[in-house]
C-alpha cells in the first residue's frame, strides 16, 4: 500500500476524528451537525482514495474495493444526515420517514463494519506478503 506522508496522514486522522464528533453531535441534535460530519468524511475518504495498492494479491485488492465501498457509504450518510434536518424532497410525511428520516445511522454503522473489517484484514495480508517475499530472499 502506498504510504501517507506526515499531511495527509493528519488530515486522515482530523478527518476521523471530525467524523465522530459528527456522529456524536448530530445524536445530540446540534444542528451543525451534518456539515461537522460532511466535512470529515470529505477529509477521511479523500485522503483513503490516495492510498493506492499497486501488487497483484487479489485477496488485498478485494479488501480494497470494500474499503473503497465502505467510503461511499460515509459519503451517502453525510448525505442523508443533510437529508435527515428536513423534508427537501419533497415527500409525503410518511414516506420521508420511512425511506429518509435517521436511515444515516444504518449506511454508517455498515460503513464502520466494513471499513474495520477492510482494515484489519489488509493488514494482515500485508504482513504475510511480507514475511513470504522476505523467506523468498
Amino acid at each position: 500500500m502506498r504510504q501517507l506522508n506526515k499531511v495527509q496522514n493528519f488530515i486522515f486522522l482530523a478527518g476521523a476524528l471530525v467524523m465522530v464528533v459528527g456522529t456524536i453531535a448530530s445524536v445530540l441534535m446540534w444542528k451543525y451537525a451534518p456539515y461537522v460530519f460532511a466535512v470529515g468524511a470529505l477529509a477521511f475518504t479523500s485522503m483513503q482514495f490516495l492510498q493506492r495498492y499497486e501488487g497483484t494479491n487479489f485477496v488485498i485488492r478485494r479488501l480494497r474495493r470494500m474499503m473503497l465501498l465502505s467510503d461511499f457509504l460515509f459519503l451517502l450518510s453525510a448525505l442523508l444526515m443533510f437529508a435527515s434536518m428536513g423534508n427537501v424532497f419533497g415527500l409525503s410525511q410518511i414516506d420521508y420517514i420511512t425511506y429518509i428520516y435517521n436511515k444515516w445511522v444504518l449506511t454508517l454503522l455498515v460503513a464502520a463494519l466494513l471499513q474495520l473489517y477492510s482494515t484489519h484484514r489488509i493488514d494482515r495480508e500485508l504482513t504475510k506478503e511480507t514475511n513470504s517475499s522476505s523467506k523468498k530472499l
